[in-house]
C-alpha cells in the first residue's frame, strides 16, 4: 500500500515544526498586546494630577500630587497636600532618584541600597519610580489563558525575565483587556515563585483623550489590611517638555 503522508519520523518533525511556528506567532501576539497596553498608558511626555492614599491597619492618609514625565528617563513629582508634605519633590533622572525636603531645605540622593524602600510610606518603592526594567523589552510574554476583570474579558499573559535582564520580579501574570488593551490586573512574584503584591486597575474613563483605568490599587500579599490607592484626576499627553526641566535646581522652584 502506498504511503501517503511519509514516515512517522517525518510526520513528527512536521508536527514539531508547526508547533514551534504556532508558539512563535503566539509569543509575538502576546508581546504585541503588552506593547499596545504599555503605549496606551504612556506618552512621549505627560503632565498629570493625582492622589495617593496609603492605608495601614491603624491609619491612613491621602496626598495630592502633580507629575511631569518625559519617557523613559525623567520624572518630577510634586506633593501639593497635606500641608506637612506640601512642596516635597522627587526627581528621577535616568537611574538616579533625588528628594527635596522643604521643611529642612535638604536635597537627598537615594542610594542604591534604598531603592527597594517604600516611597513616601506607600507600597510603591523608589525602584518603581526609576523603572530600570521594561515590561516589553526585558521579559518574554506568553498567553496562558483568558480572564475577566471588572466585567472586561482579558488576555491572561505571563511575563518571564529574559536571561541576564536586570529585573526585580521572577515572573508577572497580567490581565489585559481584549480590544481596549487596558492593564487591569498584575500579580508580581519573587524569584522563588511567591506572590509579593497585586495591582488592580479600575474606574475606566477618558483621560487625556484615552480610555484608561483611573484608579490603581497596590495590595501587598503578606501585609493584611494594607494597600495603596493611586487615582488620576487629570492627564495631558505629549506636551512639550525639555530634559533641562528635570533638574535639581528646578525641584526647589516648583509649586
Amino acid at each position: 500500500m502506498k504511503q501517503i503522508f511519509g514516515t512517522p519520523l517525518v510526520i513528527l518533525s512536521v508536527a514539531l515544526l508547526l508547533l514551534g511556528t504556532n508558539k512563535s506567532f503566539a509569543d509575538q501576539k502576546a508581546t504585541a498586546i503588552v506593547q499596545r497596553a504599555n503605549d496606551l498608558m504612556r506618552g512621549k511626555s505627560s503632565y498629570s494630577e493625582a492622589t495617593l492614599t496609603i492605608i495601614k491597619p491603624r491609619w491612613s492618609r491621602t496626598m495630592g500630587m502633580k507629575i511631569w514625565a518625559l519617557e523613559p528617563d525623567y520624572a518630577l513629582i510634586l506633593i501639593t497636600k497635606p500641608a506637612r508634605d506640601k512642596g516635597t519633590v522627587t526627581l528621577k533622572r535616568k537611574r538616579e532618584v533625588w528628594n527635596w525636603i522643604p521643611s529642612i531645605r535638604r536635597l537627598i540622593k537615594i542610594p542604591p541600597s534604598m531603592m527597594l524602600q517604600p516611597w513616601m510610606g506607600s507600597d510603591f518603592t523608589n525602584d518603581d519610580l526609576v523603572r530600570e526594567s521594561s515590561i516589553v523589552q526585558d521579559y518574554t510574554h506568553t498567553i496562558i489563558g483568558s480572564d475577566t476583570v471588572d466585567s472586561y474579558p482579558c488576555y491572561k499573559i505571563r511575563f518571564d525575565p529574559k536571561p541576564n535582564a536586570g529585573v526585580v520580579w521572577g515572573k508577572i501574570i497580567a490581565s489585559i483587556s481584549k480590544g481596549k488593551y487596558l492593564f487591569l490586573k498584575a500579580e508580581y512574584y519573587d524569584e522563588d515563585g511567591l506572590l509579593v503584591k497585586t495591582m488592580l486597575g479600575s474606574k475606566v474613563k477618558r483621560l487625556g483623550g484615552r480610555l484608561l483605568p483611573s484608579r490603581m490599587e497596590i495590595i501587598p500579599h503578606n501585609k493584611p489590611h494594607q494597600k495603596t490607592i493611586f487615582e488620576y484626576q487629570k492627564i495631558i499627553f505629549n506636551l512639550k517638555l525639555n530634559p533641562s526641566f528635570f533638574s535639581k535646581q528646578n525641584m526647589k522652584r516648583l509649586h
